[in-house]
């Protein structure tokens, strides 16, 4: 049994953690070092770049890993390295987290007592978990626990309570119910009745996912699962691959991404189950007991009123015209309400017990909420059911639960603030402390996005409700609400609304930085970005205090205006220098309005905020990367040669465009490279002709990037720095790294002609340090308004120089280098999002996407990469048709949404020359309405506008955007020239655009050649979901054994590497509970090195795990859950089937293989094209055998 990992409203939500047993549930993850999680097809136990490789071969992730990078990457160039977590941790502290577990026996009413394994470190809140999710207590949820007659307090741990211990009896004992209580039991039951409806997951409701595993193995899931098939012998099933899978089919159907499951439409329990119009009790019954009343029709159509009351649930005498709160006659008193349900409806009884069999019998993962929401972007047309749990969430201002937590709504700041300052010293503590800022971050985002969407839709009041509505700000649950709109000219000289827009995730970024960096006493505000409707929001966490004091004397640290006013901080200084080095940023002073020098530590924008809470807060965080100067041309300024044959400096349409911080990483990495290059090589000279011979490669002023050769392919001219000799010669290296150690101690043991080598290549690279390697950015540079004093004129220049060869390096090294790994399958884009994936991972941010495409184009390997191409194309379209749609949307009212969204998508994808939206009705929009609806409307659009938009003026529109902000010139004025230049598919198109801006469709076959017709109607527009970006906390220590793991595999220890891998797992399972992207990698990981040892049926009971999780935390249609399936059926077919013909094989692994071809083809259908399908042949294993099976 496994606990819920977000039980919401319960009283554990309002603590900081709650800490998940770690023997309960077997499933855990990691980044699988970035790379089998993050690039499909790359092999786990691939090894790790060494020195000599090219940095574009290694594995960055998105910004969020910070830590890792650092604790395994950064130190060694910086010449700084910090102690490793999980290194400090001792082999003792593991033994602690994997304590022995133990028995107790669980005595409930009505039931026999039954055993219970336990852990010592789990809590007694988390018995009550497994007991509501049992089949035979689940209807239980007002109870306490007593061990010899002393109530055990639901937050302690196990090991701390006195008496307990092997074959100890727990008595469940019935409480009094209060108003809350009974809430969360009627909550409970709903949650029961619906538990295999998957109408919640379909509209993206309280982190429910859909899974079809069980569905495609049709409830074969070996030992993950508790169902098998009857009787011994598997039943032949057909699996000849579909017609549309194989190559030449002109079909791209829609439907086999989501086959439609028979438990969906479990057996009916209550016909009506809702709060009755009588409520609340009027005060004479209060005192009689009675909190809340209930109206039920059952299955045999009677009518029934239910009181619940302190003692349990009984009929009352009301009918939905008389109120007569009397107890009926027999009353049916019953403490819980589904005992209550079963006495009076026998097919209540029958069909409820059914339903719980069948939902105890379904995969734990398929039930456990994800940690965030997961959306469809298809569904079926369902029945819309009456839902009295629904209904009053609707209705309520609060999230959900939040009415009944102590001191009603959560203080988001203080939990966030708090779970950073839980202490860290040792493995158990630092485990409790990243479960607690996980749990957070899951349920601040949850509360965010839902607020957003609020916002936007009009259901909050403005903090500032006379002031124009782009301007307007909101305050809801404790959480700040802020528009992506210039207001006040704030972002005049950087680009206006559009810098605006973009500046909130350039803040994001900043802020997943700074809390992966980790300072102590450093603090900054949750953040989420949400994109809804056409508008982005912004929902930050509230500084206690800021709304009393104008913002002026808040900020202590930093500028409030770009740069004129600056102001500085002891304290602040101190804490942002421990940032400075992991970050790469410069110490270094600006001029204020006064000309007077401040110094700062960071870029101008960034404010520090001392609250009320006397913490250092920092905000503005969106120039903490430093500028990417081939989107920002200045006067006086030439770029490298490089960037200018490829058509840079480039005017972009706004000034915050900032180099990624993987790319920061993998240039100071490169220098690192070269700076022991060049200071070995020297050595050596020096050590063999007693006299300095490099001086002259090191004073000849040119920049030491050489460029990668153009076609990113082969190495063209070789540099001195780069001859085979330096390599050889391990020893000059070691000599660099002793000498530099030396140095910084500063002993005076060096002597002047080597000291004066590690200078010359310090100066070279463009280290601040003229005595050890230290390369730092200054994200002022080039910062409109941003003065630097006189005396630091040399030290702007090196920077300015440094910042050139950087952007060289990002087109000269990383955009090849990204190429060349898509020819040698290091990394396989199969969709928009997996190609976006690998270049961010290399710091190559989405404005260069056209120039990936053109590079493409240009290379011998043109033909091997035509599905990178493909994919480049169609995420060329769908970002220019999303910018469209964004402004597109802005001027639709809320009753025009559904004809607005299907009017573009006909102009976007239909063949249909001449589509015609339809508006609302008239008779339903009276004109005062109207007006005080386009007062409302954020955009400046015209409410109908968007109706007269044409599928000619569309294309137009996305071929100049492509130009204009990819700098690529899109061949085709409509849909069909697209699909027919670039070889591309409508239904690619359309889910491409549906994932980007959140819509849903009805799961149906669509029509897009239908030249008389239009493909879409209003009714096949289901929803519109937020597109939501929030920081990722991870598990660091977790993470620590993971790579560890991986490092014994690759030196062939499988069983050592098996064993950490494990433990890692452990790790994973506490700090992000059972349901995690990162568990999947560690789960399928896992499962590949099970294989490889030969046990093969343990890996594959891990690969389902896999699956099924790949699916809930992914979707369905995402090229790693592809992945996951594909092995899935490669380890089924070897466990089963060795030594036996192929013939026989089909036969035998017809479930697996059935699998495959019912998830793999909608697809391929989707991500590339049946015709070439005989390019997958070129992967790596497993893919190559599932195809050819």
């Amino acid at each position: 049994p496994c606990p819920s990992a977000r039980r919401p409203g319960t009283q554990e939500e309002a603590r900081p953690a709650m800490v998940i047993k770690a023997d309960e549930m077997t499933a855990a993850g990691a980044k699988a070092a970035a790379a089998a999680a993050q690039e499909p097809g790359k092999d786990a136990r691939q090894p790790q770049p060494g020195p000599e490789e090219p940095l574009s071969s290694m594995v960055l992730t998105n910004g969020d890993s910070l830590h890792e990078s650092h604790k395994e990457e950064d130190p060694k160039p910086n010449g700084h390295e910090e102690p490793s977590h999980a290194e400090e941790g001792s082999d003792q502290e593991v033994i602690v987290i994997q304590d022995t577990g133990f028995t107790v026996k669980i005595h409930a009413p009505g039931i026999e007592p039954f055993p219970l394994q336990v852990s010592p470190q789990e809590m007694v809140q988390e018995i009550h978990q497994v007991l509501m999710d049992r089949e035979d207590t689940c209807h239980r949820t007002c109870f306490s626990l007593q061990l010899d007659g002393n109530v055990m307090d639901n937050f302690a741990e196990l090991k701390t309570i006195e008496g307990l211990q092997e074959g100890s009896l727990l008595k469940v004992v019935e409480e009094p119910y209060t108003v809350r209580e009974a809430r969360i039991h009627v909550r409970h039951i709903r949650d029961l009745l619906k538990s295999l409806d998957p109408s919640d997951a379909f509209n993206g409701v309280d982190c429910n996912s859909l899974s079809f595993l069980s569905m495609f193995t049709e409830g074969d899931l070996g030992d993950g699962g508790k169902r098998k098939k009857r009787g011994t012998e598997m039943e032949q099933i057909d699996c000849t691959p579909p017609e549309h899978i194989l190559p030449g089919s002109k079909e791209r159907p829609l439907c086999p991404l989501q086959p439609q499951n028979r438990d969906w439409k479990p057996l009916q329990c209550l016909k009506v189950l809702t709060m009755s119009g009588w409520n609340p009790p009027p005060g004479n019954r209060k005192m009689h007991g009675d909190l809340m009343y209930l109206y039920v029709i059952t299955m045999e159509d009677r009518h029934v009123s239910i009181t619940a009351a302190t003692r349990g649930f009984y009929l009352n005498q009301s009918t939905a015209y008389h109120f007569n709160p009397k107890p009926a006659s027999p009353s049916f008193l019953s403490h819980s309400l589904v005992e209550l349900l079963n006495q009076i409806s026998p097919t209540f009884k029958k069909n409820f017990a059914s339903l719980q069999k069948k939902r105890v019998q379904r995969h734990p993962f398929e039930r456990i909420a994800t940690p965030f929401q997961v959306y469809s972007w298809t569904a079926p047309l369902a029945e819309h059911a009456m839902d009295c749990v629904r209904a009053e969430d609707a209705y309520t201002s609060r999230l959900g639960y939040e009415e009944h937590i102590p001191g009603q709504t959560r203080d988001w700041n203080e939990e966030l603030q708090t779970t950073r300052e839980l202490p860290r010293k040792n493995l158990p503590e630092r485990l409790l402390r990243e479960r607690a800022i996980f749990k957070v971050h899951s349920d601040f985002t949850a509360a965010a996005t839902r607020g957003a969407m609020a916002v936007i839709d009009g259901n909050v009041m403005a903090i500032n409700p006379s002031e124009e509505t782009k301007m307007q700000m909101f305050i809801w649950n404790n959480i700040f609400f802020s528009l992506g709109f210039d207001v006040r000219d704030h972002y005049k000289d950087f680009g206006g609304d559009v810098a605006a827009y973009v500046a909130p995730t350039n803040d994001l970024n900043g802020v997943r930085t700074y809390n992966a960096v980790d300072v102590e006493g450093l603090y900054t505000l949750g953040t989420v970005v949400v994109d809804y409707r056409g508008y982005r929001v912004t929902a930050q966490s509230i500084i206690p205090g800021i709304l009393e004091r104008e913002q002026e004397e808040s900020v202590v640290y930093g500028s409030i205006d770009f740069g004129k006013t600056v102001v500085s901080h002891a304290k602040y200084l101190e804490l942002l220098e421990k940032t400075s080095r992991p970050l790469k940023i410069q110490r270094h002073k600006v001029l204020n309005d006064k000309d007077e020098e401040v110094e700062l530590c960071s870029s101008v924008e960034c404010k520090g905020i001392i609250g009320n809470d006397g913490r250092h807060y920092v905000l503005d965080l969106l120039r903490t990367f430093p500028p990417d100067l081939n989107f920002l041309p200045v006067e006086g300024e030439e770029m490298p040669e490089e960037c200018q044959r490829m058509g840079f400096p480039k005017q972009h349409r706004h000034k915050l465009c900032c180099l990624r911080q993987e790319l920061v990483d993998a240039f100071v990495e490169h220098r690192y490279l070269l700076f022991m290059k060049l200071a070995a090589l020297q050595l050596m000279q020096q050590k063999a002709n007693k006299q300095e011979s490099g001086s002259t490669l090191l004073e000849n002023g040119s920049s030491p990037t050489s460029p990668f050769p153009e076609n990113g392919m082969e190495d063209g001219k070789k540099s001195p720095l780069e001859d085979g000799q330096v390599e050889e010669k391990v020893a000059g290296l070691d000599r660099v790294k002793e000498l530099t150690e030396t140095i910084a101690s500063d002993d005076g043991a060096v002597d002047p002609k080597s000291r004066e080598v590690i200078q010359n290549a310090c100066k070279a690279v463009g280290s601040i340090s003229n005595l050890s390697f230290d390369i730092r950015f200054n994200p002022d540079i080039f910062s409109p308004g941003v003065r630097f004093p006189d005396s630091s004129k040399d030290q702007i220049q090196d920077q300015k120089q440094l910042l050139k060869d950087a952007a060289a390096f990002l087109v000269s090294y990383q955009i090849p280098g990204l190429i060349k790994d898509c020819v040698d399958h290091t990394v396989l884009p199969m969709d928009g999002a997996t190609l976006v994936e690998a270049m961010h991972q290399r710091g190559i941010n989405m404005r260069y996407l056209g120039k990936v495409v053109d590079f493409i184009t240009k290379t011998p390997a043109r033909t091997q990469l035509d599905h990178v191409y493909k994919i480049g194309i169609t995420e060329l379209i769908t970002r220019s048709a999303k910018h469209i749609f964004k402004t597109y949307l802005q001027g639709v009212e809320l009753s025009g949404l559904s004809a607005a969204i299907s009017h573009f998508l006909n102009c976007f994808l239909s063949s249909f020359p001449n589509p015609v939206a339809h508006l609302p009705t008239d008779e339903l929009i009276s004109k005062k309405k109207n007006k005080r609806r386009k007062n409302r409307n954020l955009g400046n659009a015209d409410n109908t506008t968007w109706a007269s938009m044409s599928p000619q003026e569309l294309w137009k529109n996305i071929c100049s955007e492509a130009k204009a902000y990819f700098d690529f010139c899109l061949e085709c004025e409509s849909v069909d020239q697209a699909v027919e230049v670039y070889s591309l598919q409508k239904i690619t198109l359309l889910r491409e655009i549906s994932l980007k801006t959140g819509i849903q469709i009805l799961l149906k076959e669509y029509n897009f050649d239908h030249r008389h017709k239009p493909a879409f109607t209003e009714e096949d527009i289901l929803n519109i979901f937020p597109v939501v970006k929030h920081v990722n906390p991870k598990a660091s220590d977790a993470f620590h054994f993971f790579q560890s793991g991986q490092a014994k595999v690759q030196q062939g220890f499988l069983k050592e590497g098996c064993e950490l891998i494990s433990e890692a797992l452990n790790l994973f399972n506490n700090v992000y509970g059972a349901m995690h992207v990162e568990i999947c990698a560690c789960l399928r990981l896992l499962a590949r090195l099970n294989y490889i040892m030969g046990d093969y049926s343990e890996a594959l009971s891990n690969q389902q795990k896999a699956v099924l999780m790949s699916e809930r935390v992914l979707g369905i249609e995402h090229p790693n859950t592809i992945q996951e399936y594909v092995s899935t059926s490669w380890g089924f077919t070897r466990l089963m089937g060795r030594n036996i013909p192929s013939t026989c094989a089909l036969a035998l692994f017809s479930v697996p293989i059935q699998t495959v071809f019912h998830v793999l083809s909608p697809l391929l259908s989707l991500c590339r094209d049946p015709p070439n399908l005989q390019s997958f042949r070129d992967l790596p294993s497993p893919m190559p055998l599932c195809l050819s099976c």
